[in-house]
């Protein structure tokens, strides 16, 4: 009993101490802007996107984009190797899915010297008929992963707090996508307190222990005659013509504090541990150092 409190203790005093950051690239490399950052802000996690998974041309689900390592890991931060997991993967046959996801992980974590890491993160927008599906992967990576060790964790969006959680020991709850950036009228979709509020008062039920993600980054959105052309990751990745509009969407400060004001009204301690999305340079560039600050502060 008594070590049973004392590993809850430690795993309260643990998050209450995080701080996190999302790496969602396709190359993990600390540049002198990043290490700053990290350091100045004390940021101890990275939640790094390892992979993806896809239904490939034959139906099958397979890893893809994986993280290329330009750079070893600094010491002080503690990785949660994450997983990007298609919803169409789900309607197809997953059953040594997780198997063979942990074990590529697992070799990553050997091939780059990652180390031991304490948990590994699955992020997937299930929905109502691929609910089962996922639920039963992720009991079976639970029980595989804990073999190892290893917690494991789930990303969670907004219209999922009203369902059952899945089997995860924690989530981390997604404040970001919250409308159709697809449509030229939704002027927020990163982040739009009307869009959200709806969902925030099922954060006082629900059994799952949480961490709150918050957004920092921006689109570039290019339409054509007001239909969706795509977004510009760099400025020439897509044919922009005369008459093209770009469309520039992208939280605020006070969009972001209000969120998280939001969010601890209905659960303070989903803010115990607070985590930014994600460590890119424009990110982490755009607003002053105080105000990165009272993002993060718990």
């Amino acid at each position: 009993m008594v070590a049973l409190l004392l590993l809850l203790f430690t795993a309260c005093k643990e998050q209450q101490h995080s701080r996190g950051m999302y790496y969602w690239s396709t190359t993990f490399q600390l540049d002198s802007t990043k290490k700053s950052f990290l350091k100045e802000h004390q940021i101890n996690r990275i939640y790094l996107r390892y992979f993806d998974v896809v239904v490939d041309d034959n139906g099958e689900p397979m890893p893809n984009a994986t993280v290329r390592f330009k750079d070893s890991i600094p010491q002080q931060l503690e990785i949660i190797p994450t997983v990007f997991i298609v919803n169409d993967c789900m309607k197809k046959d997953v059953s040594d899915l997780p198997e063979k996801m942990l074990r590529r992980i697992l070799q990553m974590n050997e091939t780059h010297h990652v180390g031991k890491v304490k948990e590994i993160q699955i992020d997937c927008d299930w929905t109502g008929s691929t609910r089962k599906t996922f639920f039963s992967f992720m009991e079976k990576l639970r029980t595989l992963a804990k073999e190892q060790g290893i917690r494991l964790s789930s990303t969670i969006r907004l219209h999922q707090l009203s369902q059952t959680p899945p089997p995860a020991d924690r989530g981390i709850l997604m404040m970001y996508n919250t409308g159709d950036f697809t449509q030229l009228s939704c002027e927020r979709p990163i982040l739009d307190m009307r869009d959200v509020k709806p969902y925030l008062p099922a954060l006082r039920r629900y059994k799952l222990p949480l961490s709150t993600a918050y957004p920092l980054y921006r689109w570039k959105i290019v339409f054509r005659n007001g239909r969706y052309i795509g977004i510009l990751h760099t400025d020439d990745e897509l044919p922009v013509l005369p008459g093209d509009s770009i469309a520039i969407r992208q939280p605020e400060l006070s969009e972001i504090l209000e969120a998280k004001a939001a969010v601890s009204k209905q659960q303070a301690r989903a803010n115990d541990e607070v985590i930014l999305f994600d460590l890119n340079n424009s990110n982490i560039t755009r607003f002053k150092h105080k105000d990165y600050e009272e993002i993060l502060n718990h």
